[in-house]
């Protein structure tokens, strides 16, 4: 669990450091770390997708996914999550002057939404847990920590508080992987690690197009495919040659 409180810890630093400059950001400089983050995204997203080898199960996968995510309202729920948060702080702490993003969405569940899904989605979060809950090593996930720290500043200077939220998703999320690190070392094989970075990669693409202001992507209702893809994976040995490619 160490090693995940020190990624919650370095989102939050990243976090805290992105919101002091968004403080001191004109409109024009808020423009352009939206599209420094937008376009990390992206980079980052067309790595992880290039990955694969099952583009057809790539595309069923989201195409399924993200059906199921729409008719389950999966974006609207972590919206949801994040507005609460947002209310709860202030009864803690005071009112926000945080303006409202599309009704009653903020801005501060925009941000949570955004940044938890781009820390959660990756492959390293979830092998770098099955290292650190096996006894393996701390490596992998204090790599992610020192990227997440960075990315933070930028998705903070751009998307504002929300993405303090996301260190209490990675800390819940990663804490829960690492838990079941025994019982998941046998089962994420080589290819069901590469079919997760490639259905996630897309998924960190929505995320850079809705930071670059493109279009409004509902990327939390595409998490349903990671669980297709490993399904298509683990079915794999099963379905005919002509459709593995």
């Amino acid at each position: 669990m160490l090693a995940t409180i020190i990624n919650a810890i370095a989102i939050l630093i990243g976090g805290l450091v992105g919101l002091a400059f968004r403080k001191r950001l004109n409109q024009s400089l808020k423009d352009t770390v939206f599209v420094a983050a937008g376009m990390l995204s992206l980079v980052i997203g067309i790595l992880m997708a290039v990955k694969t080898q099952y583009y057809l199960y790539l595309a069923l996968s989201l195409v399924g996914g993200g059906v199921i995510g729409a008719v389950l309202r999966i974006e609207d729920g972590v919206l949801y999550l994040g507005e609460s948060m947002r209310k709860l702080g202030l009864r803690i702490g005071g009112r926000s002057n945080e303006p409202g993003i599309e009704g009653e969405k903020s801005s501060f569940a925009l941000g949570f939404l955004e940044s938890s899904v781009l820390f959660c989605v990756g492959p390293m979060a979830i092998l770098g847990c099955i290292q650190v809950g096996t006894g393996a090593g701390y490596q992998l996930l204090f790599t992610k920590s020192v990227m997440d720290c960075f990315i933070a500043i930028l998705l903070a200077a751009g998307l504002g508080s929300g993405v303090l939220g996301s260190a209490l998703s990675v800390l819940v999320y990663q804490g829960l992987l690492t838990l079941l690190a025994g019982s998941l070392q046998n089962l994420i094989t080589p290819a069901i690690e590469t079919m997760i970075s490639s259905v996630g990669g897309p998924m960190v693409m929505m995320i850079g197009i809705n930071l670059l202001g493109l279009r409004r992507i509902p990327t939390a209702n595409f998490l349903p495919a990671l669980l297709i893809g490993v399904a298509l994976i683990v079915a794999n040995p099963w379905i005919p040659e002509i459709f593995q490619h």
